[in-house]
């Protein structure tokens, strides 16, 4: 299966903004949800954010809801996720999936002051 390709990540601190980017040929075309998880070291992945390509609905995990914005560039095939006031329990290295491809490699968020 096709591996899509995370960007965006990097060191920031408390309080501050980033905009993850996900990318894969005809990544946001099917009918499943695209889905962001994380995962810290030592920890299980964590499913973040979830956004339907048919009627845009979306989901968040509590530790992010209010602060994060999941979106599509359907012409880019590509899924964002806006995070806001990061926290340094957001620190994790953040993937994403869709049905058919693999999860990514992800890209590392580190929130430290």
């Amino acid at each position: 299966q096709v591996q899509p390709v995370e960007s965006g990540g990097g060191l920031v601190q408390p309080g501050g903004s980033l905009r993850l980017s996900c990318t894969a040929p005809g990544f946001t075309s099917n009918r499943c949800s695209l889905l962001w998880s994380r995962q810290a070291a030592g920890k299980q992945r964590e499913w973040v954010s979830s956004i339907s390509p048919t009627d845009g609905r979306t989901s968040y995990a509590d530790s992010v809801k209010g602060r994060a914005t999941i979106s599509t560039d359907k012409a880019k095939d590509t899924v964002y996720l806006q995070m806001n006031s990061l926290k340094p329990e957001d620190t994790a290295t953040y993937s994403c999936k869709t049905c058919g491809y693999d999860w990514g490699q992800g890209t590392q968020v580190t929130v430290s002051s």
